[in-house]
Order: structure tokens, then C-alpha cells, then sequence
């Protein structure tokens, strides 16, 4: 793969760079349309592919938020097609890397001297290349280490690229008025985070020390004299990405069950007990070695979980709804999923479709056990998901609905709950309390 000397790092350059995009789309649609008109077989489906193709193309030459925002979307399996997902998929691991003169520039501005004076080795190549970082391989008094190397310029085009991306999420996400801003404004913030490193190693040491007793889970250790703003050292943890573990057909059911125990103690750990969540669940951030732990990775992103959201938000998950519609009601008031100025039968259309939601997503909670991978529990939460992104009443109302917690908090869950299907995983669910 080709690696990059240069990432355009302003707004102009990196709006040009989309507007070059936009003219390869629309001949990507011409073609389309005359293939329509002949009605070629297969004309829609090569049309999503070209445009997912090319979109992803420009995005990951952008990398930074740009390209996250697209890896956040490849999460959401039902929100666009399947060609979309494929590509933005990719964000999480196939990315062109650094040149080797920028990376060894940029270890000299953050660290002090040359790649090989401030480790014993330093591979050139990088093992690595996402969204924000990338990761090399470095050794250091014996102990094999990864490097992360934030690209250059990420921090700075946060705002602008999320200005950029803005008009096609208000369609995409059917939102209106001023009263978005506050959701933009907490994924901007996060990206913010996320380009933190030192925060990230504040973040990383304190969760792997409140977590440590969770059996079969791993962390690296982390290496602050070798880290910086833009730099962040730590272990080199060897494993397999939990889509590589899957894909090589990995169906021991005690493993399995073991690794998505684990998993599933560690998210409800920290949520119900820490307050504070690694909100970034996807593949590529958890390993499985070989001995069977999971190893948690990258903590750019932890969402603080404020009372008056986590109280009204899980109670949802105790409560006998057609028992007690009023308190039912008067939560997704709290959670601002209703608002005052809806109709009579918007709130009742509402309280039926977002009670219909909850209790699919909730049912894990009420039950001891449960097997995540259960096909009719996937079944029935797809077709909500399909629902919910095509039902056009919802869509006539104003779309901005739900506290914006609920960006990275719904995020981790689903992202969790997908894990826990590619294992096939059957968890106990009250074993986390155990840890408190």
C-alpha cells in the first residue's frame, strides 16, 4: 500500500478533495442511469459499490475525523447499504500509512531525537494504519513494544471536517434547527478527546487498574516516557482481532462463551460501577490471545455516564411498561425523546414505537442468562432497525430526539451486542456484581 507524505490539513484543501469525490459520484451516476435505462441487471448494486469505493477512496487519503466518522458508520449495519459498510468497514484496519520521513519528523518533534536513538529498534513500516494513529513496532531494554503516531493536522480539522459532513447527516438522520448543534458538538468533542493521547494514557492506566480483577482480561502496559501529546507507547500485545478469531471459524462454544463473559463483565463494570465507558467497541480494539484472554486496546474514547441520564436510561430496563405507562412517559420526557410540543398522537405514536425499541434492546437485562447469539433476538433487531431508518412518520417529525448521551452510549451497546453475536457468546448477566 502506498504510503502518504502529506495530508492536507485546512479546510479549503480538504473540501476540495470531497468536491473532487463529488464529480467521480456523479458520473458514477450517469453510468447508472443509462444502465437503468437498458435495465442492465445489477445497475444499483454497482452503483452503491463505485460510490462507496470512491468515497472511502477520499476519506482515508483525509484520514482524521473524516475517515472516523466513516468507521462510526460502518457500525451501523442497517443504517446504509451493504457496499457502504464493506468499504467504511475498512477504516478500522486497511488506511494508507505515514512515509517513513514523516514518521521519523514527527518522533523528533514529540520525543526528542531519531527513531533509533530513543528506542533500541523502530520499524519503519507500520504494522497499523487507522482513522487518527497509526502503530509501529518498537523494541526497548528487552521488551517489545507499540508505538501510536497520531497523524499530523488531526486535531486542527476536527471542526472544519465535521462542518463539511454536517448537511449530509442532518438528511441522512432527518435533523432540524438549531437544536443539533448539541449533538455535533458532543461528537466533536469526543473526536477532541480521541486526539489526546496524554489523556488517552490517563484514561487507559485508570481503567486497566479499576478493571484488573476481571478475570481472563488484559491490558498493556503503558510507557509514559515514550509517550506525548501525539505519541502513546505501550505493549506490544500479541492476539488475533476478534473478526480475524471469528473468521477462522474459532466455534468452541466454552471459549466462546469464556471471551464474551469477559467482554460483557467489562462493559457492565464500568458502566454501572466506574460511571465512565470505553464507547469505541468495534474489532479492531479487543484481541484474543493465545491463551484464550481478551485484550482491551485504545482508550481514546471513554463516554462519562452523568447520573441524570444513566437513572431515567436504565430503569427503562426494570420497568413493566404496559404496567406503567405514566413513569414510562415521564422518562422519555427525561430523556428527551418526547418534548412538549408534540402532539397527542405523536406521543402515542412514540411511546409505541420507542417502547417496542427498548424492550428488544433491554432483554438481555432481564434475563440470568442469555445467548447472544440467538437468531430471532437479531432478527427482531434488525427489522426494528430497518423500521426506525424507514418509517416515514418518524420522519416527518422533527428528527432531533433522544439526549445527545445517547450518541455514544447506544454506540458502545450495539457495538457490544455485535461482538457478542460474532462469538455466539451465552453470558450470565449479573456476574459483573461480583467486581464492585
Amino acid at each position: 500500500m502506498k504510503s502518504l507524505d502529506y495530508i492536507p490539513t485546512n479546510k479549503i484543501a480538504r473540501a476540495g478533495n470531497l468536491v473532487t469525490t463529488g464529480i467521480k459520484l456523479g458520473g458514477n451516476y450517469i453510468k447508472y442511469y443509462g444502465e437503468k435505462v437498458l435495465n442492465v441487471e445489477g445497475s444499483r448494486e454497482r452503483l452503491d459499490e463505485e460510490n462507496a469505493k470512491d468515497i472511502y477512496n477520499s476519506l482515508k487519503t483525509l484520514k482524521g475525523s473524516a475517515l472516523k466518522v466513516a468507521q462510526m458508520l460502518s457500525m451501523e449495519k442497517n443504517l446504509l447499504p451493504r457496499a457502504y459498510v464493506d468499504q467504511f468497514s475498512l477504516a478500522q484496519f486497511s488506511v494508507p500509512p505515514l512515509s517513513w520521513p514523516l514518521v521519523k519528523k514527527l518522533i523528533r518533534k514529540y520525543l526528542g531525537d531519531n527513531p533509533d536513538s530513543v528506542f533500541d529498534t523502530f520499524a519503519a513500516q507500520s504494522k497499523n494504519a487507522a482513522s487518527i494513529g497509526q502503530v509501529h513496532q518498537a523494541t526497548k531494554d528487552g521488551k517489545k513494544l507499540a508505538v501510536k503516531i497520531q497523524y499530523p493536522g488531526v486535531a486542527d480539522s476536527i471542526s472544519s471536517d465535521l462542518s463539511i459532513v454536517k448537511p449530509i447527516a442532518l438528511r441522512m438522520f432527518n435533523l432540524k434547527g438549531q437544536d443539533t448543534d448539541k449533538y455535533f458538538k458532543e461528537v466533536e468533542n469526543k473526536l477532541l478527546e480521541e486526539t489526546d493521547y496524554t489523556l488517552e494514557l490517563e484514561q487507559s492506566q485508570w481503567i486497566a487498574e479499576q478493571c484488573k480483577d476481571i478475570p481472563f482480561l488484559k491490558f498493556p502496559t503503558y510507557y509514559p516516557e515514550f509517550s506525548a501529546e501525539k505519541i502513546l507507547t505501550m505493549d506490544w500485545m500479541q492476539g488475533l482481532h476478534v473478526s480475524e478469531y471469528v473468521a477462522k471459524s474459532n466455534t468452541d462454544h466454552t471459549t466462546n462463551n469464556q471471551l464474551g463473559q469477559t467482554l460483557w463483565d467489562f462493559y457492565m463494570y464500568q458502566i454501572h460501577h466506574l460511571k465512565k465507558v470505553h464507547a469505541d467497541p468495534h474489532p479492531g480494539n479487543f484481541l484474543i490471545d493465545e491463551d484464550q484472554n481478551l485484550v482491551a486496546l485504545d482508550f481514546g474514547c471513554v463516554k462519562a455516564i452523568p447520573d441524570d441520564f444513566y437513572y431515567p436510561y436504565f430503569e427503562l430496563a426494570a420497568l413493566d411498561i404496559e404496567k406503567n405507562q405514566d413513569r414510562f412517559q415521564a422518562i422519555l420526557y427525561d430523556l428527551e425523546i418526547l418534548r412538549t410540543d408534540d402532539s397527542v398522537a405523536d406521543v402515542a405514536y412514540l411511546s409505541d414505537l420507542f417502547g417496542r425499541l427498548i424492550k428488544i434492546l433491554t432483554l438481555p437485562f432481564t434475563q440470568k442468562e442469555f445467548d447472544f447469539g440467538d437468531e430471532v433476538f437479531w432478527g427482531e433487531i434488525n427489522s426494528l432497525s430497518e423500521t426506525l431508518s424507514s418509517d416515514q412518520q418518524l420522519r416527518k417529525m422533527n428528527g432531533n430526539r433522544g439526549s445527545k448521551h445517547f450518541i455514544y452510549i447506544n454506540r458502545t451497546f450495539f457495538g457490544l451486542y455485535s461482538l457478542l453475536y460474532d462469538l455466539k457468546a451465552k453470558v450470565s448477566t449479573e456476574s459483573y456484581q461480583k467486581y464492585f
